[in-house]
């Protein structure tokens, strides 16, 4: 019989987003009979839940009296699981193909000691790379950077595509200059440089894309893409230039997959990877994503829901290391595919997630690594507070300068809520160490080096 299958999306604020998400699930290729629909509404004030009553009577909608996070979300559309065999988690932002369903499912229904079927999670969009060529300047002694442009937007037909340019080759570090109006945020080139500039579906075929560029000095500057090949002046003043760009169009991968890291850090397996083949074999994987992700309903009532006290990030990690201690295994499936506006309500790098990426980071491995390396971390958590504080604080002071402790503000916040939430990790590590049938070194045997 074909599994019962049950699909959570949890919507906050999803505005459009989350019609496309449901549109998307509505055309999955499976029997109506056995696919169930729920949106699980965390209290959202801007209307969307009642638009899902209005457009989508099909679909069971939960309305949370409270924002619980993702956690707490997934939660509320897991707890009655009743005669449902398997349980998707699909991202409010998360776009899924007609055809991802059965390949997990088939996954999941083959082999009872799998927990998770994990599909590949592409970016959204997809993707036009763009080379740029210009005469270098030093600034002086006190910065020995050799420059190329100044790069400050990203426009494709209609898509502001700044949050979502990949900047792959030759570039600096984000700055912000707030005295520009209109460009808080710009990077600096080096002389040869490539970026990805993302093309929304609407725009293909695309035979151009607008960038804002400015220089030390006026300079001529190449830019290619494909065949296309152009020269412009660039100066002083931030101006946009439309070139071509008629490069092939390529995908990027958001998740294939989750890893453990070097020092106990989850990460996207190929993460800001061209798409070029390299993960289309099914295989094992330590972690799962619930960006989009089939569940066995076996494994959850073994294993347990969510910890909601994460709110937000590490939960699906965390879930995905007490499986693992108790021997479940996960299969990344890349004949299912899903698309991904990767951290479209919680904009990666803003206060929010960097807080609760710290802190639950230091939760999952109180609550499930050997003791040795979740000190260290938190050590290691201790010394950079310290660093922090003496780039910020101390430094400045002795100069006479004003202290602009903003990224210490938010180590000292994230630590302080760790410490807050350590006892009830700490009693959470002591039922999870007595159910476990895998021991947590062998665990650690999956770690892999840290990027650079």
């Amino acid at each position: 019989m074909v599994p019962s299958v049950r699909v959570v999306v949890v919507n906050y604020n999803g505005g459009e987003l989350i019609g496309r998400c449901l549109e998307h699930l509505r055309a999955t290729e499976w029997p109506r009979d056995r696919l169930e629909l729920v949106v699980v509404d965390n209290a959202s004030s801007d209307g969307s839940a009642d638009g899902i009553a209005r457009r989508f009577p099909d679909v069971r909608l939960i309305r949370s009296p409270r924002n619980t996070g993702f956690a707490g979300g997934c939660n509320l559309g897991m707890r009655d699981l009743g005669s449902v065999d398997q349980v998707a988690l699909v991202n409010s932002d998360a776009f899924v193909t007609p055809g991802w369903l059965a390949p997990l499912s088939e996954v999941l229904t083959a082999d009872r000691s799998v927990g998770a079927a994990c599909p590949k999670i592409l970016f959204a969009p997809r993707f036009v790379e763009v080379e740029l060529a210009a005469d270098a300047d030093v600034p002086g002694s006190h910065d020995p950077r050799r420059l190329g442009v100044r790069l400050s937007g990203v426009r494709c037909g209609d898509l502001d595509g700044w949050p979502w340019a990949g900047f792959e080759r030759g570039f600096y570090w984000a700055e912000t200059d707030h005295s520009v109006a209109g460009e808080p945020q710009f990077r600096w080139s080096m002389p040869n440089a490539s970026l990805w500039a993302p093309v929304p579906e609407e725009a293909e075929p695309l035979t151009s894309v607008e960038l804002r560029m400015a220089a030390v000095r006026d300079k001529p500057v190449t830019v290619s893409s494909g065949s296309g090949v152009t020269t412009v002046t660039v100066g002083p003043t931030p101006q946009w230039f439309r070139l071509p760009a008629d490069g092939g169009r390529f995908d990027v991968v958001n998740n294939a997959g989750s890893v453990l890291m070097e020092g106990g850090h989850g990460a996207d397996r190929g993460f800001w990877e061209r798409d070029q083949g390299q993960y289309d074999q099914t295989s094992e994987v330590f972690a799962w994503c619930g960006a989009a992700v089939l569940l066995s309903v076996e494994y959850l009532r073994d294993v347990g829901l969510f910890c909601e006290q994460y709110f937000l990030y590490y939960e699906d990690f965390d879930l995905s290391w007490r499986g693992r201690s108790r021997g479940w295994r996960y299969l990344f499936v890349p004949a299912s595919v899903v698309r991904h506006v990767h951290a479209a309500s919680t904009i990666e790098g803003s206060p929010l997630f960097e807080h609760y990426v710290r802190r639950n980071r230091l939760l999952t491995l109180a609550k499930n690594a050997p003791l040795s390396c979740a000190a260290k971390q938190v050590w290691g958590f201790v010394d950079e507070s310290r660093r922090l504080a003496t780039q910020e604080l101390v430094l400045p002071l002795l100069r006479r300068q004003r202290p602009r402790p903003t990224h210490t503000r938010r180590q000292v916040q994230a630590g302080a809520a760790f410490v807050k939430h350590l006892p009830h990790a700490l009693r959470a590590r002591r039922k999870v160490m007595s159910r476990a049938t895998v021991h947590r070194t062998e665990l650690m045997g999956w770690t892999i080096p840290s990027r650079a």
